[in-house]
C-alpha cells in the first residue's frame, strides 16, 4: 500500500492496527458527509472511496479519489472542525478506523507520525492548486487526459500491453473531477475510442494507448507550481 500507511515503520503500523476496529461496505455507501463532526480517522485496506465536496449553490465538485493505504480524515484529524467533503465507496471497501480520542494517544506516542500526517495533506492541498491551474488553463479533453493518466497511474492494472483502471467511476463522476459536462466527457472518450485510445464499458476504462494520453496530458507538466 502507498500514501499514508506507505510512510510508516512497522512498529507505527503494529501500533496503528491495535488502536482501530476494521468495518466494510457496500459500493454506493457513504463512509461520511461533508460536514459530519470529526469522530474517527479510516485507513484504507481494500476498495476505493471518492471525495467530493458540494457547493452553496449545489453544485458537486469531486476532489479525490483514494485507494489503499490513503487516511481518511486527515485535515480534520489536524483541525478537528467537520468533514470538508464526502466520502463514498466506489465498490466494496474495507478500511481500519480509529477514533479521534484514539489517535491522540497514537500520535502522543509516535510522534513522527504526526510529521507523516501535517505532510500528506500538504501534498493533497498542492494538488489542490494544481487543479485550480488546470482549471483556468487547460481544455476539458486535456484535463481529462491528465486524470486517466493518474488513474492508469496510481490505481492500474496492467494487463498484454494495455492498462485497465480499478475504480469504478461514471462519467458523471469524471465530469465533476474535471469540471466539465457529463456531454463532454461522453464526447472527448468517443474521440479516443475511435482513436485506439481507450476501450470503455460501464463504470470501467481500458487505457489501450497510455503514451498517447500522456501527450494529451502533456501540457499539464508545464503548469505554473504553487509555490
Amino acid at each position: 500500500m502507498t500514501g499514508f500507511w506507505g510512510h510508516l515503520t512497522v512498529a507505527e503500523r503494529q501500533a496503528f492496527s491495535g488502536r482501530s476496529f476494521r468495518r466494510s461496505w457496500r459500493g454506493g455507501a457513504v463512509l461520511c458527509r461533508q460536514g459530519d463532526p470529526p469522530d474517527w480517522v479510516a485507513l484504507l485496506l481494500t476498495g476505493h472511496v471518492k471525495v467530493s465536496l458540494h457547493t452553496a449553490d449545489g453544485d458537486t465538485v469531486m476532489l479525490a479519489i483514494c485507494g489503499p493505504g490513503a487516511l481518511i480524515g486527515d485535515l480534520s484529524a489536524i483541525d478537528r472542525r467537520p468533514r470538508s467533503g464526502t466520502v463514498e465507496a466506489l465498490g466494496d471497501v474495507t478500511a481500519a478506523l480509529m477514533p479521534m480520542a484514539a489517535l491522540d494517544g497514537y500520535l502522543d506516542a509516535h510522534r513522527r507520525v504526526g510529521l507523516v500526517l501535517t505532510q500528506e495533506v500538504t501534498r493533497r492541498l498542492r494538488d489542490a492548486d494544481r487543479t485550480r491551474v488546470e482549471l483556468s488553463v487547460h481544455s476539458a479533453a486535456d484535463r481529462l487526459a491528465a486524470r486517466i493518466v493518474e488513474l492508469a497511474d496510481r490505481f492500474g492494472r496492467p494487463h498484454g500491453g494495455s492498462v485497465h483502471i480499478g475504480p469504478m467511476l461514471s462519467q458523471d463522476d469524471l465530469a465533476h473531477w474535471v469540471g466539465a459536462s457529463r456531454e463532454a466527457i461522453a464526447k472527448t472518450f468517443t474521440v479516443w475510442r475511435r482513436q485506439g485510445w481507450i476501450r470503455t464499458g460501464r463504470r470501467s476504462v481500458t487505457v489501450l494507448d497510455l503514451e498517447a494520453l500522456r501527450r494529451r496530458a502533456g501540457s499539464s507538466d508545464s503548469m505554473p507550481q504553487a509555490a
